[in-house]
């Protein structure tokens, strides 16, 4: 096979149906829309959930629960993403923004415990789990909460 030789697939690529060019394209005239009617009219239709008057699902069922709009969001960074800094270092929520380790910093940084620790770091946060703090101070190192 060389270069010039290649094509998509059988049924890959399907050329866009362009409504309104004319009967014999299959699609003139009405345009595919029918004759008359809510659905035919520009900018008509139905919105979403519309059931024809009838009362639609969404409002036939009970509503449960209930979200706490004040709830505070922890970018969350686990034990074993820690090992890719030398030992000794102060691990602050700036260093873990800036190394990638997270791409927001939200409400602020949580550390869990999933994983092990095996360097002596100095872990500045604003939550730790309590496995977290334990791992970290077992491996030498040092946590304090912002």
């Amino acid at each position: 096979m060389k270069l010039h030789e290649l094509k998509p697939n059988d049924g890959t690529r399907k050329e866009r149906n362009r409504v309104g060019r004319g009967m014999s394209s299959g699609n003139g005239k009405t345009s595919g829309r029918g004759h008359k009617g809510q659905k035919a009219r520009s900018g008509g239709g139905v919105r979403p959930g519309f059931e024809g008057g009838q009362m639609p699902l969404f409002q036939r069922l009970p509503k449960r629960g209930f979200t706490n709009i004040h709830r505070k969001e922890f970018a969350v960074v686990n034990l074993e993403t820690l090992n890719q800094f030398e030992d000794g270092t102060e691990v602050t929520p700036e260093l873990l923004l800036e190394t990638g380790v997270v791409s927001k910093l939200k409400a602020g940084i949580k550390i869990l415990g999933k994983g092990n620790i095996e360097k002596k770091l100095t872990v500045k946060a604003q939550k730790f789990s309590a496995s977290a703090k334990e791992a970290i101070e077992a491996a030498g190192g040092q946590t304090e909460v912002i």
